[in-house]
């Protein structure tokens, strides 16, 4: 019996573990060098109470009903278990498409992905596992990590962003071969920070809206009252604000000292919402793959580097940066993993 390893909890890697379930019988484990579920649909806790999150990542999922085909029955799973509700709270300046409806996830948008893992039915999830060699041993794939001791695989899927990937050392450096290393080294993506506000419990934000576009600001893009914005406002658990900024201010400060892009973050955030209270605690995030701007050219949703063994690498960076791409590249991938299980 084949034992798969997908490497990235993310929404491509979990939806790619739920499709596999009956496939694989139990023998897949996903890895994940983070130190919870997400990926770039994180749910971020407070420091000084667990039931106050914030979404740094994605913040709404869009379904565009022309566009769904196959994928309308992943939105309809989620919405009849709760995992997403229809956005109804006031957003400004968001752009709203002809026959196309927003959800967000009331529990925190990782929990999208906690949901898939969930459905995976017995993989086995490992957090802090910071892949770095893949190397061909016995007709198997041995993969190392920082931590911990070398394991093998039948069959190894990698889901991280495509620059992750193309920093793996290992046999996998010969694998890839030169066209496909064209390939992969095209993709690009944007870079930006997140933060995170966490107040406490009583706490009131007076503004009109519970989301808001920025356009006139070089460091702020968008700024959400994220418990609004989710629709479980509670007298017992505090607010929480996310704000994004540009992608011009991500990637000039892309290397700079995080305190300091925290401190700079929060002084415009003062002259765009004076009336912003002093939070508990700050959490800044620097994505530095936070969108894909250029897939990799010619793949349907995924790419093998090699057939037997089978390492096939997926991902939005073969797709595109939202709900429907992370999906259709689960699907692929699904697809092209089941024929050697």
């Amino acid at each position: 019996m084949a034992r798969v390893l997908v490497v990235g909890a993310g929404l491509t890697g979990s939806a790619c573990a739920a499709l596999l379930r009956g496939a694989a019988r139990g023998r897949i484990a996903v890895w994940d060098k983070a130190r919870g579920a997400g990926g770039r649909m994180n749910t971020s806790r407070s420091a000084r109470d667990a039931a106050c999150t914030a979404d740094l990542g994605a913040q709404y999922i869009t379904l565009e009903t022309e566009r769904a085909g196959p994928r309308r029955s992943f939105y309809e799973e989620l919405l009849s278990h709760g995992i997403l509700k229809p956005l109804t709270a006031p957003i400004e300046g968001m752009v709203v498409k002809e026959g196309s409806c927003n959800y967000v996830a009331p529990q925190g948008i990782s929990s999208v992905v906690k949901y898939y893992l969930k459905q995976s039915a017995g993989a086995d999830v490992v957090y802090e596992q910071y892949v770095t060699h893949i190397s061909l041993r016995d007709g198997k794939w041995e993969v190392s990590r920082k931590m911990g001791p070398p394991e093998q695989f039948d069959i190894v899927i990698l889901t991280m962003p495509v620059p992750q990937i193309l920093q793996l050392q290992g046999d996998i450096v010969n694998i890839i071969n030169e066209s496909q290393k064209q390939q992969l080294e095209s993709a690009s993506y944007s870079s930006r920070y997140a933060l995170g506000l966490f107040y406490e419990a009583g706490t009131r934000i007076d503004v009109p809206w519970a989301a808001q576009y920025i356009t006139d600001n070089p460091c702020i893009r968008f700024i959400s009252i994220d418990n609004k914005k989710r629709n479980i406002e509670s007298p017992e658990i505090g607010p929480s604000v996310v704000v994004h900024t540009t992608v011009t201010f991500g990637s000039e400060h892309l290397d700079s000292d995080p305190a300091e892009v925290q401190q700079l973050i929060l002084s415009h955030l003062e002259r765009i919402v004076p009336s912003l209270p002093k939070p508990a605690s700050v959490k800044c995030q620097k994505w530095r793959y936070s969108q894909v701007t250029k897939a990799v050219p010619g793949c349907l949703g995924q790419m093998i580097l090699h057939t037997q063994p089978l390492l096939i690498c997926g991902g939005d960076g073969f797709t595109c940066s939202n709900f429907d791409g992370c999906i259709d590249s689960a699907m692929s991938l699904a697809e092209a993993v089941k024929p050697h299980l």
